[in-house]
């Protein structure tokens, strides 16, 4: 019976943490606001921009006013990450020894597809995707489990059968809240910021593809 690996993209797939705060401090500074690295971790990492932006802004941020800001923001991350995009350590090896193993692979991100299109697009892994799964194809994000049920059924399988891999609370909820197995990526969080998960890793050296098989009986 088929098995399923879906990604999440920012800090499980590659380091971009530092690079959207690149982006937001760009962003902000020009509206005279200059957010911390704490307040960063707490309000941004991990969240979709309706909640970074109303948070910063101080008000509700909704309809066609956040789509015209994030848009901006979004804009300044890929021309600031363009010539940055780096796998977490490992990870492609293991993504291709997923493949080699038979489980389909997903990516379900709460970013703009124009990102995912830079990272997936630049490190050539949309040949090998059954999913492929932004903010614009849902309408709830993280830690609601939509994108994830969504992806479920892109991969024809019932989210029993699909293990997560996520680095934030939100995300994590979100996977187990689909009823999905989740692995946490350390890159940006600890365990202790995060809800109970099936197995951490800090990079890819760290797991391989058949423990998959243990996660998924």
């Amino acid at each position: 019976m088929s098995k399923a690996v879906i990604f999440d993209m920012d800090g499980v797939i590659c380091h971009t943490n530092p690079f959207h705060a690149q982006a937001f401090s760009r962003f902000f500074e020009k509206r005279n606001l200059f957010p911390t690295e704490e307040e960063y971790f707490q309000h941004m990492y991990g969240k979709n921009n309706g909640y970074i932006l109303s948070h910063f802004l101080g008000r509700k941020i909704e309809g066609q006013e956040l789509l015209d800001l994030e848009f901006e923001k979004e804009s300044l991350f890929r021309e600031i990450y363009q010539a940055h995009v780096d796998p977490i350590s490992g990870f492609l090896e293991f993504f291709h020894g997923l493949k080699q193993a038979g489980l389909k692979t997903g990516i379900a991100t709460s970013a703009p597809f124009a990102n995912m299109e830079l990272i997936a697009g630049k490190l050539d892994l949309f040949p090998h995707l059954e999913s492929a799964l932004a903010s614009e194809q849902v309408s709830k994000h993280k830690p609601d489990p939509e994108v994830y049920l969504k992806s479920a059924a892109n991969l024809s399988l019932t989210p029993d059968r699909c293990l997560v891999f996520e680095d934030s609370f939100s995300g994590v909820s979100a996977a187990k809240n689909a009823g999905m197995k989740v692995v946490a990526v350390l890159s940006s969080h600890q365990k202790s910021d995060l809800p109970p998960c099936d197995w951490y890793i800090e990079d890819y050296s760290e797991i391989r593809p058949d423990l998959i098989h243990q996660l998924i009986p």
